[in-house]
């Protein structure tokens, strides 16, 4: 048998969670020791429910986890590129996808159900752990009520922004269902330059108008990169005045 070459990395059998002992196993030690004992590829693994013929489900959480740069990456992943992944099936793929939106539904509710809404770092604060590793733009909307308690959030649409009167009527449609009095809108910069685009600056007029003639206080337009945010309100690009 030949030796590895000096410096090489030194192959490790890896057993799969059939292999390991009972109590050592994900789902049995979740139900001994809580959520909070495991890994974040065991809680992944717990998902996944079985891997491969050739790799085991905890190394394919890891991989997953790995080849996404972590939990973040891959909750950003959207629901083709997951179902195109090795050793992940459609229905593997919307397991994921459900865990994380749970989780993103239950941070916008925060501590109170119905928190406030009052300028861009609430919006940011709501919106931004969603938008901003995202590989395609997405503009999301918040709807509020007459004291800017959130009432709920929608993504609206993928794709550029632009002033089509259609997508400006999409952005009200929830708005005008909850019979609410206020909203913010949101989308993300793939490239991670937060800097509003012409387009941006006139869609959010655009948006202004139609929420004047709708009786609907558009209360700010924030756009997202990585790590940074715009308030298209404060720079008073598509707004007459700053925020209040």
């Amino acid at each position: 048998m030949s030796e590895a070459a000096p410096g090489a990395p030194v192959a490790t059998y890896q057993p799969r969670v059939a292999e390991m002992p009972a109590t050592d196993r994900p789902r049995e030690r979740l139900e001994r020791l809580g959520p909070r004992a495991l890994t974040t590829a065991e809680l992944l693994a717990i998902l996944l429910r079985t891997g491969t013929a050739k790799e085991g489900v905890l190394q394919l959480a890891s991989r997953l986890l790995q080849d996404n740069d972590g939990l973040r990456g891959l909750a950003a992943a959207d629901l083709p590129t997951l179902a195109l992944t090795r050793g992940v099936s459609s229905a593997k793929a919307t397991t994921i996808a459900a865990a994380f939106e749970l989780g993103r539904r239950l941070a916008l509710e925060g501590d109170d159900a119905r928190p406030r809404v009052e300028g861009p770092k609430d919006i940011a604060r709501h919106l931004q752990p969603a938008l901003e590793l995202l590989q395609q733009e997405e503009l999301h909307v918040l709807v509020m009520d007459t004291k800017h308690h959130l009432l709920g959030s929608a993504m609206v649409y993928r794709g550029s922004v632009n002033t089509t009167p259609g997508r400006v009527g999409e952005i009200f449609r929830e708005a005008v269902r909850r019979s609410a009095w206020a909203i913010a809108v949101a989308h993300n910069h793939p490239s991670g330059d937060p800097a509003p685009s012409v387009n941006d600056v006139e869609f959010t007029r655009d948006l202004v108008e139609a929420g004047e003639l709708l009786g609907i206080e558009v209360l700010d337009h924030v756009v997202f990169g990585r790590g940074r945010y715009v308030s298209m309100r404060e720079r008073r690009l598509g707004f007459a005045t700053p925020v209040p």
